[in-house]
């Protein structure tokens, strides 16, 4: 009787361990983050919080992808090396976490950041945030401060124009009743 094997013992082997070995690259790295949607405004501080957990020490790296854009923001190995580029040095913070700390945003920051972690062997894993940047609109808080200016020097005026015609009002009615009484050029003396 023929037996058809379909495996044989060494092939499973191999399968096995190549199995074996994928499930341990895929669970060598773990990426944490509580919150991957930011929104700030225009001048403020963002942090990028995530907890990188890895059996070796990993590379690091964040990358910024808007509409057109797509550029690194600086690569690091905790404790080892740091390299910022240059439009980021003055306003990046690396964190051996993984983390990162962006200071003085501007509107072109609005976008999607990706940190990518590498071990040495060569497996990585990815984490996207989206960072929304509002405008700080100054030019209505200004032309609300002149409204209200302008609204008080109304107010002002209109109580002033108020209190002259008071004034003049009782002066008018003073003459009027100035003008109304009799005058008498003699005056009779009683005798007592």
């Amino acid at each position: 009787m023929w037996h058809f094997r379909l495996w044989d013992v060494h092939d499973v082997a191999v399968f096995l361990s190549i199995t074996l070995y994928m499930c341990h690259l895929a669970g060598a790295i773990s990426i944490h983050s509580q919150q991957r949607s930011l929104t700030r405004s225009v001048q403020e501080d963002v942090f990028f919080s995530v907890d990188v957990i890895c059996k070796e020490i990993p590379t690091i790296q964040w990358t910024f992808m808007s509409g057109a854009v797509s550029r690194t923001i600086g690569t690091w190995q905790p404790g080892v090396f740091t390299n910022i580029t240059e439009d980021y040095s003055s306003r990046v913070q690396p964190y051996k976490n993984g983390s990162m700390g962006l200071s003085d945003l501007r509107l072109q920051d609005a976008g999607y950041y990706v940190v990518t972690v590498t071990e040495p062997a060569g497996s990585s894993k990815d984490a996207g945030f989206v960072l929304k940047v509002n405008e700080v609109l100054y030019e209505d808080l200004q032309y609300l401060s002149v409204s209200v200016l302008v609204l008080a020097c109304l107010a002002g005026l209109l109580m002033l124009a108020m209190w002259l015609l008071d004034k003049a009002y009782r002066k008018i009615v003073a003459w009027r009743r100035r003008k109304q009484m009799p005058e008498n050029d003699a005056t009779e003396l009683q005798p007592l």
